[in-house]
């Protein structure tokens, strides 16, 4: 006896039920194997065109496995302690930056800033403020980070079950294809291509977009003098694959620190402002038509909403996860929204 829609409506929907329950439940548990499965997606394409060169599948592996490792301690024993450094001093200077903005603003605007003024108590708090916060934030992200990486569990399990995973990659996609139930399974790997293809144009494509642009904007910032270049350049970057969020936000800090710093030198506030112009549109005329392509099909707003909802729901695990999930969600109402235009309920009569 064939399973009705409404049948499959309740086994897909317990399924999913099972998966966020068990993302709930078991997140620290789960977290390092959920880290190695998304390493292991990033690098199979380069495993496999490894084997079609005539590399052994094992030794492949074990060759992207201490690339990675190799290009992990290298970033660990250089960038991460400068973009550390970097970003508690910016903290630091916070306060005196929104100083001399007060200062700026009662030189040319005295009316509005008067001593007694709201606005000018508001100038007055919001460099404390800033700094207070921004502190217990960062050393809240730090003592995670820390704890996180330094965890044996992380350190050993991660590296593990990605090389496990890479090297039976092809053979997993197998079985689970043969798992399939056969009535629906070319609709399921139809979608399951779909999938992919967006997966790997967000995740892939977009994360080395945002690796070259946070590069370029880091390296870039510091051999125009630009103090803290590195740390914005690396936010930046890291908010490129939300469109326009990463130019904007690190145009705007980099170029209030290099009004702060650069004052009556404008060449080199041009200079920075050139910067961002210039990598925003090698991004949008060159590496994203190339690296991504039109297959993404994840909107900003849906996004942000995702990182945002999994975020609070799941923490560090959740923000992981947000953007395979918003692709694959994203891929699943699209069909939906396809075979309700099929239907009786949205065509009607006309139907025969």
């Amino acid at each position: 006896m064939a399973v009705t829609v409404g049948q499959q409506a309740r086994i897909w929907g317990v399924a999913a039920l099972v998966f966020f329950l068990l993302l709930w439940f078991l997140g620290a548990v789960l977290l390092p194997f959920i880290l190695g499965a998304i390493v292991a997606y990033l690098l199979d394409p380069i495993a496999d065109r490894l084997e079609r060169a005539g590399v052994r599948r094992v030794w492949a592996v074990v060759l992207i496995t201490l690339c990675a490792l190799l290009a992990i301690v290298i970033a660990s024993l250089i960038i991460v302690p400068t973009l550390v450094n970097q970003a508690t001093a910016l903290i630091q200077i916070a306060p005196d930056l929104v100083t001399r903005t007060g200062t700026w603003l009662t030189a040319r605007f005295p009316t509005l800033v008067e001593a007694d003024s709201p606005l000018r108590q508001q100038i007055t708090e919001l460099g404390t403020g800033i700094q207070e916060r921004a502190g217990t934030l960062l050393n809240t992200i730090l003592s995670s980070a820390v704890g996180v990486i330094n965890g044996l569990l992380i350190v050993v399990v991660v590296p593990v079950v990605t090389f496990y995973l890479l090297l039976d990659w092809d053979s997993m996609v197998a079985r689970i294809d043969d798992l399939l139930p056969r009535e629906h399974a070319p609709t399921i790997r139809a979608l399951a291509h779909e999938m992919d293809d967006r997966l790997a144009a967000f995740i892939r494509g977009q994360g080395l977009v945002c690796l070259i642009l946070g590069t370029y904007y880091a390296v870039a910032l510091a051999l125009v003098g630009l103090n803290f270049g590195l740390v914005i350049g690396a936010i930046a970057g890291a908010l490129t694959f939300i469109p326009y969020v990463g130019a904007l936000v690190g145009g705007l800090l980099a170029i209030g620190l290099a009004l702060y710093q650069f004052w009556g030198d404008w060449i080199w506030v041009v200079a920075v402002w050139a910067i961002f112009q210039s990598g925003q549109f090698v991004e949008g005329n060159f590496l994203t038509p190339k690296l991504v392509g039109e297959r993404v099909g994840v909107h900003p707003v849906w996004l942000l909403f995702a990182l945002s909802a999994f975020g609070a729901l799941f923490g560090f695990l959740g923000v992981i996860v947000a953007v395979p999930v918003a692709a694959v969600l994203g891929v699943l109402v699209r069909f939906a929204i396809a075979k309700y235009k099929e239907s009786r309920i949205y065509q009607g009569a006309r139907l025969p």
